[in-house]
C-alpha cells in the first residue's frame, strides 16, 4: 500500500520475483477492503499515508482475530525514527524497513513471512478439525502431542513451572 504511482509500481517490481500475486492498494481504507476479502499472506505499507496512515491500518489488522496474525511490514521514506519503529513494534508490525530498501532483503523477508503464514494457518486450519473426531479421539491424541513439545523430568513427570 502507497499513496504513490512510482512507488507502488516500484515495490510491486521489486516483490514481483518472489512468485506471488501482488495486490495493490492506494489508500488504508483499500489496504483493509482487499485485505477483508481474504488471500492475502504478507501487508507491506508505506507509513505515511492521507487519511489513515500504516500505523492505523497495523493496528486495525491486529485489533480484528482473522487479521491478527498476518505479517505486516511497513516502509518509510521519512528517514530513521526509533520512535516511529518503537510505536510499529508495540503494535505488533512483523518488520519496519528504511527507505530506500535493499531488494533482495525485502523479497527475502517478505517470501519467508508468506510462507510461513501461509502454513501457520494450515496448521490452525488442521488444529480446528480436532473437535470435529470427537472429544475421545482429540483427547486420546493430547499425551502424544504434549509428550512430543514437552520435555518430561526424570521419572516421567512434566517440569515444574515457576511463577
Amino acid at each position: 500500500m502507497d499513496d504513490r504511482e512510482d512507488n507502488l509500481f516500484a515495490i510491486e517490481s521489486l516483490l514481483r520475483p518472489v512468485g506471488r500475486p501482488v495486490v495493490r492498494a492506494r489508500s488504508g481504507d483499500e489496504a483493509l477492503k482487499t485485505v477483508m476479502r481474504g488471500g492475502i499472506a504478507v501487508v507491506v505499507l508505506d507509513v505515511v499515508m492521507p487519511r489513515m496512515d500504516g500505523l492505523e491500518v497495523l493496528a486495525y489488522l491486529k485489533r480484528l482475530d482473522h487479521t491478527r496474525n498476518l505479517p505486516v511490514v511497513l516502509m518509510t521514506g521519512l528517514g530513521r525514527d526509533d520512535d516511529l519503529a518503537a510505536r510499529a513494534y508495540e503494535l505488533g508490525v512483523s518488520d519496519f524497513m528504511f527507505k530506500p530498501v535493499d531488494p533482495w532483503v525485502v523479497r527475502t523477508k517478505v517470501r519467508a513471512l508468506a510462507d510461513l503464514y501461509v502454513e501457520n494457518q494450515s496448521l490452525r486450519a488442521q488444529l480446528g478439525a480436532l473437535p470435529r473426531r470427537g472429544a475421545e479421539a482429540s483427547a486420546a491424541s493430547l499425551p502424544g502431542l504434549i509428550g512430543a513439545h514437552v520435555p518430561r523430568q526424570p521419572g516421567g513427570g512434566a517440569p515444574h513451572v515457576r511463577r
